[in-house]
């Protein structure tokens, strides 16, 4: 039995649907076991490290962690909270539309910093940008539009960040990762060959990409490094976070650290754990050369209280607070309207 689509006579038969890709479902099949794999060889890294450690000198080493490192450490997390508020900014001024910074930024920092801890971005931190934004107006199509324009300041800044990394730092990036200095280098100038690639495509001419059905303007030349700066702002401060809060003797130059720290946060992006939680801990247990496990475990795991866990206690609140006042303003201007008719009605 033919079904009746809405919108079309109930006289015609439904159109086929298409069957699916079988390349498309091969792609989403090797995601899967390439995260089945990350996870895996984190949680026997996680784990081994875990059974070496002792627990009283990991109590040691984070009493050991200074105030003055803390609050290092909060001022570079504050600045890459405010990054997240240009995410949504540039992608609300390449869309055009009326929406003010400050709901802008109240939609980044909630998603940003809800979805980093529980994971699944879509599922989340999605719906807490479609939430605020469809309350001011926009159009459930340009927020889905939002999220991918805003999503391209994050890996625009990572592949400068990596790239640039690995041409600077190839030796000592190449001695971590066991390989040859010259593949490090290759690698790097590849990536930023093709960053300056993708900028030269932009600037030219008016582009425009289809992801899943939605059509997208993309930006010009100005909004992409704009987006390339910002990104590269949130990540250098992201990695800033935690290199303030290791202990003393890893002797790691920040760039070089900061290319671990972001192949790390890419490996448990493509793990798929909420938070990165684990494939990101294994990658810089491993990396670190140095410091005794204790120490390094100490510090990832004031990073996290840091980095994830305040800033979601300080989303949730935020989005209780704005959810709060949109309902007393609602109830406020309905009183009014109550009282104004009230004044209205002849007296009995």
């Amino acid at each position: 039995m033919n079904q009746h689509i809405p919108g079309k006579p109930a006289g015609e038969p439904a159109p086929e649907q298409p069957a699916a890709n079988p390349s498309r479902r091969w792609v989403k099949l090797l995601a899967g076991l390439v995260s089945l794999l990350i996870l895996g060889i984190s949680a026997y890294v996680v784990a081994k490290t875990l059974a070496s450690i002792n627990w009283a000198d990991l109590r040691i080493a984070i009493q050991k962690t200074s105030m003055e490192q803390f609050a290092i450490a909060s001022v570079f997390a504050l600045l890459s909270f405010l990054a997240w508020t240009g995410y949504d900014y540039l992608a609300v001024r390449q869309l055009g539309l009326n929406v003010r910074y400050r709901i802008a930024a109240l939609a980044a920092f909630a998603c940003y910093s809800i979805a980093n801890t529980l994971g699944f971005a879509l599922a989340t931190g999605g719906t807490v940008r479609f939430w605020i934004y469809t309350q001011n107006h926009v159009p459930p199509r340009r927020v889905a539009s939002l999220i991918v324009i805003a999503s391209a300041n994050y890996w625009l800044g990572s592949t400068f960040v990596l790239g640039a990394a690995m041409v600077l730092r190839s030796r000592e990036l190449a001695s971590i990762a066991h390989l040859h200095a010259s593949v490090s280098l290759l690698i790097g100038v590849g990536m930023l060959l093709s960053l300056v690639a993708y900028v030269v495509w932009v600037s030219t001419a008016h582009r425009r990409m289809t992801i899943q059905g939605v059509t997208l303007e993309l930006p010009g030349l100005k909004i992409t490094l704009a987006q390339l700066a910002v990104g590269t702002i949130d990540i250098l401060c992201a990695s800033a976070v935690l290199y303030a809060l290791l202990p003393e003797g890893h002797g790691l130059q920040f760039f070089t650290y900061a290319a671990i720290y972001q192949a790390a946060s890419l490996l448990g992006i493509a793990s798929n754990v909420p938070g990165g939680f684990g494939p990101f801990e294994a990658t810089m247990l491993q990396a670190i050369p140095g410091v005794a496990a204790e120490a390094l475990l100490a510090s990832l795991l004031l990073f996290r209280v840091v980095y994830y866990l305040i800033p979601f206690l300080l989303g949730l609140a935020l989005v209780g607070a704005h959810e709060a006042l949109r309902h007393w303003k609602a109830l406020r201007s309905a009183m009014r309207k109550a009282d104004i008719g009230d004044e209205s009605q002849p007296g009995l």
